[in-house]
Order: C-alpha cells, then sequence, then structure tokens
C-alpha cells in the first residue's frame, strides 16, 4: 500500500514537471519574436512593369509603369497631385506644358518635344498611352515640377518627396526587424542596422502594443518595436525648386475701361463721339472679335483708323473676342491643340496688325466640360501676350460654386487683369424682378474675387443700364418679362409715369415702381449715388479698376462720379 502510494505521487510530480515543462515551452515561445520573413515582392505586390508609387510616407493606390528603365506616372496623378499645369488632348494625343514663356508640346510614343517652335529631345519616351489611360515620364514631370524621387528595384518602387514642412524621424538604436504587423509574432519585412534613419508614419496607432509605424529612407513601410528606436526629432524637409515667375503688364494708375458695343465696321465710325462725353477713360473694349468656328477662326471688325483715334486721345484699346456664336461648340475648339493655337494665333495676329494694346476674352459660354481646355487656352495665348507686350484681361461672371471651372485663381497668376462682370445679377431670363447690379452684390464679387487673385489684377465691371420689370398675373402665377434701358431712359420712364424714386438701402439704389392696365413695372435705377455707393466699395479695397458696360447708355453726370475716384 506504501509503495503504491509514493508510486502515486512520483507519477503525479513526473505529470506536473511535464505540465510545467509544456507551460515553460508555451510562454517562451510566445516571448520568441517570429524569424520568418516575407519577400518585399509579396508585400509590394508589383510585376515586373508596374512600379509602386510612395508618396512621402504613403502608399499610393494606384500603380505606376515601369518601361525601359523608367517610371511613368498616370496623367491625373499628375495634374492633381504634383503639377495641374499639364494638359492632355485625347483628340490628338499631345501633352502640353506651358511656363510663362514657353509653351512645351510632346506626342504619343516619342522622344521629341517642342518648346514653343525650337525642337528638344529627351533620353526616354516622354508620353505613353495604354488604351484611355495616359502615362508621363517621371523625369520630364520633375523637369517642371517641384518633386524628388528615388526609384528602387525588388519590387519595382518609387518614392516620392513632393512636400516641404517638418516631418518626424528617428533613428535605429541596435539592429532590429521591421515587421508587417505591430507585434513580434509577425514576420519580418527588413532587417534594420544600428542608425538606420526612420520617417514616422503614425505615432498614434499602435502605442500600447510598443510599436510604432514607420518607413525606411527605401520606401518599406512597417512596424518597429518602440524600444529599439530612439527618441523622435521634427526635421525640415525644405524645396529648392525655383518656380516659375509669371510678370504681369501693369499699367500706372486706376484703370477706366468701357466696353464698347460695335456691331458693324461703320459702328466704328462714333468712337470719338461716345469718347467726348466721358472722363478719365482709360482703355477702351471694342466687341470686335467673335469665334466663328470649330477650327478656331474668328470673325473681325477691327479697324486701324479706330486705334489712332483712341490713341490720339491717350486711350488704349483692348479688343474683346467673345464666344457668342451659337453655331460654335466651344469644347470642339478649345480640346484641340491645334485649334487653340490657331484661334491664338489669329488673334495675336490681329492684335500686331492693328496695334492693339490688348486682348479682352469675353468667353461666357464654357461648359464645365471644356474648363480645363479653356484655362490652357488661356495659358498658352497668356504666353504669346507676353512675348508681344500685349495686355491679356479676362471677364468673368462672380465667383460661384457652379463656375469654379474658369480657375479664377489660374487666370490671376497667368493673365494680367481678371474682371469680374459685377452685373446680372438679375438677368433677362430671371423668374423673379430684381436689381441688376446691388451693392450687396458688388460687395459678394470683390470678396469672393479676392480670395482668390490680387487685387492689382482685379477690375469689377459695373452696369451703365437697368432693367424695366414686368409682372402679369395670370391664373395665380406671375409672369416676369423685362428690358434693359440706359441710365437716362430708366430714369425718363418714371417721370413719364409720375413715379418718385425711393432709395432702397438693401439694393444701393433708387427704386421705382407703378401699375399700368393689368401689369406692375418695377425698376431698381443705375444713376450717380448707386455708382457712386459701387464705386466707394471699388476704391475701399484698392482694386486695380473699373470696367463698365457699356458706352453710350451712361448718364453724362456719372463720369463726375466715377472721376472722384480714378483720376
Amino acid at each position: 500500500m506504501e509503495r503504491k502510494t509514493k508510486q502515486a505521487i512520483i507519477g503525479t510530480a513526473i505529470a506536473l514537471l511535464i505540465i510545467f515543462i509544456v507551460i515553460i515551452a508555451s510562454v517562451m515561445k510566445s516571448l520568441t519574436p517570429s524569424k520568418e520573413v516575407m519577400a518585399l515582392d509579396e508585400y509590394y505586390k508589383v510585376n515586373d512593369k508596374e512600379v509602386l508609387i510612395i508618396l512621402q510616407d504613403r502608399i499610393y493606390d494606384k500603380k505606376g509603369l515601369f518601361v525601359g528603365n523608367q517610371v511613368y506616372l498616370d496623367y491625373d496623378t499628375v495634374v492633381q497631385t504634383f503639377n495641374k499645369r499639364f494638359h492632355w488632348d485625347s483628340n490628338e494625343n499631345i501633352l502640353s506644358y506651358t511656363t510663362p514663356t514657353e509653351v512645351i508640346k510632346a506626342e504619343v510614343g516619342s522622344n521629341e518635344y517642342y518648346v514653343n517652335k525650337s525642337k528638344q529631345q529627351a533620353d526616354y519616351t516622354i508620353v505613353k498611352t495604354e488604351g484611355d489611360q495616359v502615362y508621363i515620364s517621371i523625369d520630364f514631370v520633375k523637369q517642371y515640377s517641384d518633386l524628388k524621387y528615388d526609384f528602387y528595384k525588388d519590387p519595382n518602387r518609387v518614392v516620392i518627396e513632393y512636400k516641404s514642412g517638418d516631418f518626424l524621424y528617428t533613428t535605429v538604436k541596435k539592429p532590429t526587424q521591421l515587421r508587417v504587423e505591430p507585434s513580434i509574432k509577425s514576420e519580418i519585412l527588413k532587417q534594420l542596422e544600428q542608425d538606420a534613419k526612420l520617417l514616422f508614419v503614425d505615432t498614434s496607432e499602435v502605442v500600447k502594443k510598443g510599436f510604432t509605424k514607420v518607413m525606411t529612407e527605401d520606401g518599406i513601410i512597417g512596424y518597429v518595436r518602440n524600444k529599439h528606436i530612439r527618441e523622435s526629432e521634427y526635421e525640415k524637409i525644405e524645396s529648392d525648386y525655383v518656380a516659375p515667375e509669371y510678370t504681369h503688364i501693369t499699367k500706372e494708375g486706376t484703370i477706366n475701361l468701357v466696353w464698347h458695343q460695335v456691331t458693324n465696321k461703320d459702328a466704328n465710325g462714333g468712337l470719338l463721339g461716345l469718347l467726348q462725353d466721358t472722363k478719365g477713360v482709360t482703355v477702351v473694349s471694342p466687341t470686335w472679335f467673335s469665334v466663328k468656328s470649330n477650327e478656331g477662326t474668328i470673325s473681325s471688325l477691327a479697324s486701324e483708323t479706330y486705334v489712332e483715334r483712341a490713341h490720339s486721345q491717350g486711350v488704349e484699346v483692348w479688343a474683346l473676342v467673345d464666344d457668342f456664336n451659337p453655331e460654335v461648340n466651344m469644347l470642339e475648339v478649345l480640346s484641340y491643340t491645334s485649334r487653340r493655337e490657331k484661334l491664338s494665333n489669329e488673334l495675336i495676329a490681329e492684335a500686331i496688325k492693328y496695334n492693339l494694346d490688348g486682348i479682352n476674352i469675353d468667353f461666357e459660354r464654357i461648359s464645365a466640360e471644356a474648363g480645363k481646355h479653356f484655362i490652357q487656352f488661356i495659358r498658352e495665348l497668356s504666353v504669346k501676350c507676353r512675348n508681344n507686350g500685349i495686355v491679356l484681361s479676362i471677364d468673368n461672371y462672380i465667383p460661384a460654386e457652379y463656375s469654379a471651372y474658369y480657375d479664377r485663381e489660374e487666370q490671376g497668376i497667368v493673365a494680367d487683369y481678371v474682371i469680374i462682370m459685377a452685373y446680372d445679377e438679375h438677368h433677362s431670363n430671371s423668374e423673379v424682378s430684381g436689381s441688376v447690379s446691388s451693392i450687396g452684390f458688388v460687395k459678394q464679387a470683390i470678396e469672393r474675387t479676392l480670395k482668390m487673385v490680387p487685387k492689382e489684377r482685379v477690375i469689377m465691371g459695373i452696369p451703365f443700364y437697368t432693367r424695366l420689370w414686368k409682372e402679369v398675373e395670370d391664373s395665380g402665377t406671375v409672369k416676369v418679362t423685362s428690358e434693359a434701358l440706359g441710365m437716362t431712359a430708366g430714369i425718363e420712364v418714371l417721370k413719364k409715369n409720375n413715379i418718385e424714386p425711393v432709395w432702397d438701402e438693401d439694393a444701393g439704389q433708387y427704386y421705382g415702381e407703378y401699375k399700368k392696365e393689368d401689369a406692375t413695372y418695377k425698376i431698381w435705377l443705375e444713376e450717380d449715388e448707386s455708382i457712386e455707393a459701387k464705386m466707394k466699395l471699388i476704391d475701399q479695397a484698392d482694386l486695380a479698376g473699373i470696367a463698365c458696360w457699356k458706352l453710350g447708355l451712361e448718364k453724362e453726370s456719372v463720369w463726375n462720379v466715377i472721376q472722384k475716384y480714378i483720376n
């Protein structure tokens, strides 16, 4: 009996020992870091013709191409991330880029490109396509953009540095491992040598687990144990890229521009008669040119005598070109490189032929789809204007979200003047009666524009006209129509109907209303006081000047008001 008891005790002891050993082994195993290695080509899955893109400290969701030892980035990534001034013409397969003085063009599949008319050659194919997808050589992008990159193989990856600022770095205390996950049991991505430099990718994600997410200098992102790295320090990354400087033709003094609506060549003869009643006008903009075909040709009402007469009065001529021809599709015009070039060349040729001082672009029918092509046209035209000493001004509606594709900020960089047409607040197609240009509307136009364009390049457009509104009620619905009237004609309407207008503080205008037969007539006048209210805002904002639509519709006395602020 005693012997059996001893055997039982010994057996129990052995069993406990075995259990203890198993527990110890299990604990030791759990505390022993994994030595399993994950191959980088498995972690960064790219084939021989692809390249992984790492933007500063993050893996990009699109891959680039790797062809002929050259890295290619997709076009959308280039314009959205690095440089929006690259432009792709999918009709003629031409990549364009503009600097302040150069228009650069490259055709798909070629290592040749043109700088203005000079042929240049690269050591690589500049632009490639795979179906509808466009790829640009990273070296060509780098030539014109603020970026640096390093390329690594096995697997193919490119680390792109394109942001300046303070970034958090650390170094390795002693040799350790970079792992796939924040665990010592996770696979190893790379053995880290002592003093290896690491960029912090995320300092908060796994602090509790004792790991931090970092990136090596060769673009491998993973996790390292906190106890194996030194205290972090911020390091400033500064760019040595020198951005191109856009010069501008800036006129001395404040600009006082009037648009002169010219509908036929005979109308050119009335210029001096119209100017003699003005005061302080510095620029006249005749409506001479219009885009007349989808090929980019223009019609012209230009007159050499007109320019000579204007210059004799000390007035510059910035001829206007519009896109009002309903038979012309501006997307068709502007999306073709050859058509944009034809249009800009014809305008420059006319400017030189007639000794014009400037060109005024009045494209009001640009669609959202055509927006990027319109801006490219402005860039290209600005190069030719700049090289020929011709002022380039662009007419715009008051800034609004729906017309953001007009990109007034870019206009303010590449063009000489951005003109905001602070009128047509209520227009011929409006469903309700209202002011053409209330004081609040003008104030809003100034404030919104100055968020995008420097004040010295902003010209504010004001109206020399109003609208007489007619409201007729029919079956509970009010039908609204209107007609445009000049300043004097608007005032005469109220006089004729024995109506004394009252000042509308909110509109900053005199308002009149009367009934006739079954209709109600309403009018918000433009006259000396309403113009002065606008001029005060423009003067306080210290803008480059005003542009008035249109010459001949104004009261003569309004020039005395304008002269107080522009002289």
